[in-house]
């Protein structure tokens, strides 16, 4: 294992950790909203601590962006971009489907990646060029033909609601088309699955770069493709992000192209 990754997961079990010690305890906790339907809890918060707390003692010359602390000085061309809990309103409703993404940059490439799922003890583990792993076996996309029986993961944009129309117009265009469509609530646990073949595809629009990083790196490590919604490389810019074998992703995108803005469509 790359001594980077190494560090990544060391950093994740101790986040996990921190959060299955606290899922009994969830009516205790001191919730704060951030912004409509953005909520933030001591746990968040511990467990972002605990991860920069184990990166930084080995790479305290290093950048980190985290959901709750923000940007951290350090070196640009050396960057952890880190979710601490994805799927907050999950687990503060004890609802098992939430991770710790954490993904690092190198020269602006991503380069590491690591999503745990401290519930089921779910491991993901990407090194560019390497592969992708779960819990040491090496994972890969799903070798569907196309949407005919695919399953799809999504996203509502619970956050920012005006796209809204735009999304459900997305979702009537793929539903009829496949076996289904999953929307169980961690971006980063969907990119995860699609990187296992557990779902065929996944779209949604307006995550952040914390949310999608490691997972994107996973699907692409495990041979599939991750693009913005114009089929380029700005979805960490964007927020609008679409992965899958190459035959679902551009078929999602050949799909929900109708359907988008101008300003969707980049």
């Amino acid at each position: 294992m790359h001594p980077t990754l190494t560090i990544a997961v060391r950093a994740a079990r101790a986040a996990g950790t921190v959060i299955f010690r606290s899922m009994d305890k969830v009516d205790s906790l001191k919730i704060t909203t951030k912004a409509a339907n953005d909520f933030v809890s001591d746990v968040d918060r511990q467990a972002e601590q605990t991860i920069i707390e184990t990166i930084k003692s080995s790479f305290p010359d290093h950048s980190i962006k985290a959901e709750e602390n923000g940007e951290l000085d350090g070196d640009p061309n050396f960057q952890w971009i880190i979710d601490p809990l994805d799927g907050t309103t999950n687990f503060l409703h004890g609802f098992p489907q939430f991770a710790v993404s954490i993904a690092f940059k190198q020269n602006g490439r991503l380069s590491q990646a690591v999503i745990f799922n401290p519930v089921n003890q779910e491991l993901f583990t990407a090194s560019r060029g390497e592969g992708a792993m779960l819990n040491d076996r090496r994972i890969r996309v799903s070798n569907r033909r196309g949407l005919e029986g695919a399953l799809l993961g999504t996203g509502f944009p619970f956050k920012d609601q005006q796209h809204l129309d735009t999304y459900l117009a997305t979702f009537k265009a793929l539903f009829p088309m496949t076996a289904g469509i999953r929307r169980p609530g961690s971006a980063a646990l969907d990119l995860a699955f699609v990187a296992a073949g557990r779902l065929d595809g996944f779209w949604e629009i307006g995550l952040n770069d914390w949310d999608m990083a490691a997972g994107a790196l996973l699907v692409r490590e495990a041979g599939g493709l991750v693009g913005d919604f114009g089929g380029g490389d700005d979805f960490l810019t964007t927020g609008n992000v679409v992965a899958g074998n190459a035959r679902i992703f551009k078929e999602i995108l050949q799909h929900i192209k109708p359907h988008l803005s101008p300003e969707l469509a980049r």
